[in-house]
């Protein structure tokens, strides 16, 4: 059990379409990719999907403990 504490931080993969990018925090995302935080959190919601349709578009997909 963890501690109340200790902070969990969600460990998130990275894709442009199905290709693996990377993966890590949403702050060593947008630092790796240049952006800030709001930004690599965007590539997660429903509206940015919608707007990439096609697959060009990045996703970020979180990945379980």
């Amino acid at each position: 059990m963890r501690a109340k504490t200790e902070k969990r931080h969600k460990i998130y993969a990275l894709y442009k379409g199905d290709t693996y990018i990377t993966s890590g925090t949403i702050s060593e995302l947008a630092e790796f990719r240049g952006v800030k935080e709001s930004s690599i959190r965007f590539y997660k919601s429903n509206v940015y999907k919608k707007r990439t349709k096609r697959g060009n578009g990045l996703r970020l997909i979180e990945l379980e403990d």
